[in-house]
């Protein structure tokens, strides 16, 4: 370094250069701040680097910019320290430090300014490093960050990242999303690899700036980054695979095609992402990825259109779900109109109008009707279609509650879409249904393992834990779905009722505090509020619970739809109001009689039903009520809503003197998976059971260890 400085320099600069000691050469550097400079230096590019950092992702500039922004640092060391010693800063300007006489040199004075400056720039470099280190960790993305649950990455992961729409017109998002997704889709029919659904990799933006960061929030090794651009009848899609760990690129191409060939451009990039990782496709897997769903463009972009607003359907932004649907329907059905072979758009139009018809947005016979229609007409068409075989499954599961047929077609899928979280996700459902709820909770976490970031399978992974009586393990699935979503109100609603249920009372109510007033999804909170106030003896409270409630509240456990009328029965008739109660309770039976006639909400009416008749003193017809409940959807058949009516028959015979039938059930209940309805800690608070406090065998079994 010295020979470097002497070359760099002119000779002037060292008059005795060969008769200088080493300790004179330290003093001269010394004199000349040069000691002061290099540390100044330092810090300012510490600061800079720092700076750097923290706001190059801001703006999503690339990580090269970063390390650029290093190496000029490192280059501009060594400039600095001679600049230092070959000059000095007088009042006149930059001088050569050789014509700058020994009574007129500053450069003690300078050598202050610099300390000073360099320990002010040191407060604020470790003030942002203390920041850094304390702020609670974000994700590169809007949503909040959770520490990866996949320890073992493995290489043949990938995740695909939503595609940029750089098309002048906006309204072709649309377009941009379904190459996406039928990329994806490909993907996901290749058994040697692991592909993270479109459900955990919607929520980060095209081109993040920390890819390893993700990748890690995924469980994936790479990722696929792509871009399109459509413009008339002609598309360009740019893509590059990822290996996130080392941001190294493992293969990029550029298409240019007419959008009536754009499933070519589908089935290459699946094919070259194989080949880049290694991926060994089976001579089946082959086909499938490079089958064409259908040959006529139009008919293809209107499906593209359905796919688009059915994917917006569960979205927190979408505010009316139901007329998305009905948007996505009528593209699916022009899809079809324009290509009556176009299997896969049967096949997706049946999915959607079996899940308008279970989660009652369009509820009517005639929706399950035209579910099973085109799912038949896709099976027709297709026979191996594994999207046919999973729409089906759903017709049996929705809307049949035929579980052993849903589990049919969900296995035949299975085999055809082995990195499918939908269908591994339908499968648990079923299960839980069955009863079988190790089983479900094994498959749902492996289902969360192919969609990390998917806060609703986190959801359901609580909610079954729940059913499990396994509440402190709930309890944590619920946070880690509200740390993705932390305005998941379903979620919220869903810890509160199982804390209520577990008997943590104090916990529930904080849940619910932490609610906003005017949210009330379906009435599902007003109905949390009341049901909590009533278990607590605060009739005023539930009452107060309902004045805003919609006409039929949301019960979320079993997931039924109950009348105001009687909660605000059950609320009056525990403040002693007897004849306000009898009237409400008469209008709840007013508006649950006419259920009666619909066949797939007999069970629910019925129970109901006999909780309100209980109400009235109809003995009875209470009892009569609430066993055709259990007779028509026994828990046999469904676990989660078949335990639910036998819990409020149970319920009824306490309240109406049927106190050793009551007892029997209580024991049924305690010995199947049903803790989101009855645990030990629900029968010693909740009033409900008081008419049975004094029974020795009732006193036992609120007692009992379970096992």
């Amino acid at each position: 370094m010295r020979l470097l400085v002497v070359q760099s320099v002119d000779r002037n600069d060292f008059p005795d250069c060969g008769l200088m000691n080493l300790s004179s050469f330290f003093a001269e550097l010394k004199r000349r701040n040069v000691y002061k400079v290099a540390v100044a230096y330092a810090v300012v590019s510490w600061l800079i680097i720092q700076i750097a950092t923290q706001v190059f992702p801001f703006f999503e500039v690339p990580n090269w910019a970063v390390r650029l922004v290093v190496l000029l640092l490192i280059l501009g060391f060594p400039a600095a320290l001679i600049f230092s010693w070959a000059f000095e800063i007088t009042p006149e300007g930059i001088k050569r430090e050789s014509e700058v006489g020994s009574g007129t040199s500053i450069s003690k004075k300078t050598g202050r300014k610099i300390v000073g400056l360099t320990v002010a720039l040191a407060a604020v470099a470790a003030a942002m490093l203390m920041f850094q280190l304390l702020r609670p960790k974000a994700a590169t993305t809007s949503i909040s960050k959770v520490e990866p649950t996949v320890v073992n990455i493995p290489a043949k992961s990938i995740a695909v990242l939503p595609f940029e729409n750089l098309s002048r017109d906006p309204d072709n998002a649309y377009f941009v999303d379904g190459i996406q997704d039928e990329i994806l889709t490909r993907l996901s029919k290749i058994s040697a690899l692991k592909v993270i659904s479109r459900t955990s990799t919607m929520r980060y933006a095209s081109h993040p700036p920390n890819l390893r960061e993700i990748a890690q929030q995924l469980g994936v090794a790479n990722i696929l980054e792509g871009s399109a651009q459509r413009a008339g009848g002609d598309v360009r899609v740019n893509v590059q695979l990822i290996e996130a760990a080392s941001d190294s690129h493992l293969w990029a191409e550029t298409y240019d095609r007419e959008v009536k060939n754009i499933f070519s451009v589908e089935s290459e990039v699946a094919q070259n992402v194989a080949d880049a990782l290694r991926a060994q496709l089976l001579p089946a897997e082959t086909a499938r990825i490079a089958n064409v769903p259908t040959k006529n463009p139009e008919a293809y972009d209107l499906f593209l259109k359905a796919e688009y607003f059915g994917n917006q359907i569960l979205s927190a932004t979408t505010k009316d779900p139901a007329e998305t649907a009905r948007n996505a329907a009528r593209f699916y059905e022009k899809a079809v109109g324009v290509d009556p072979i176009f299997a896969l758009a049967y096949a997706r139009l049946s999915y959607l109008k079996a899940r308008t018809y279970w989660y009652n947005t369009d509820p009517g016979q005639q929706a399950i009707d035209a579910a099973t229609k085109a799912a038949e007409r896709a099976l027709e068409l297709q026979p191996e279609l594994p999207e046919a075989h999973l729409s089906m499954g759903y017709v049996h599961y929705w809307g049949r509650r035929d579980y052993e047929s849903a589990l049919a077609e969900f296995d035949k899928a299975r085999k055809t879409l082995p990195n499918s979280a939908n269908v591994l996700t339908a499968i648990a459902f079923v299960h839980r249904r069955q009863g079988k709820m190790e089983q479900a909770l094994d498959e749902l976490q492996q289902s969360a393992a192919l969609s990390p970031r998917d806060n609703l399978l986190a959801r359901e992974v609580g909610s079954t834990l729940c059913y499990m009586r396994r509440y402190t393990e709930a309890n944590s699935a619920y946070d880690r779905a509200l740390a993705m979503v932390p305005d998941d109100f379903e979620t919220q609603v869903a810890r509160v009722q199982m804390l209520q249920t577990s008997g943590d009372f104090d916990a529930a109510s904080k849940a619910l505090a932490t609610i906003p007033a005017d949210i009330d999804p379906a009435g599902s909170v007003s109905f949390a509020r009341c049901q909590l106030a009533l278990v607590r003896h605060q009739s005023d409270a539930a009452l107060a619970a309902l004045e805003h409630a919609p006409a039929w509240v949301l019960n979320g456990w079993p997931s039924t739809r109950e009348p105001v009328a009687l909660l605000r029965a059950q609320a009056l008739a525990q403040k002693g109001e007897a004849g306000r109660a009898r009237a409400a309770f008469l209008e709840a039976q007013q508006a649950l009689e006419p259920l009666l006639d619909e066949p797939r909400a007999q069970a629910e009416a019925q129970s109901y039903l006999a909780l309100i008749y209980a109400g009235l003193g109809q003995k009875e017809a209470a009892l009569e009520s609430g066993r055709r409940a259990t007779e028509t959807l026994p828990y046999s058949r469904d676990d989660m809503n078949g335990g639910f009516y036998l819990t409020q028959l149970a319920m009824v015979e306490a309240q109406v003197g049927e106190k050793q039938s009551a007892l029997n059930h209580i024991e049924q209940l305690l010995a199947i998976p049903a803790g989101h309805v009855v645990s030990r800690a629900s029968l010693r608070l909740d009033p409900v059971w008081d008419p049975l406090r004094s029974d020795h065998r009732f006193r036992k079994l609120c007692e009992e260890t379970l096992k």
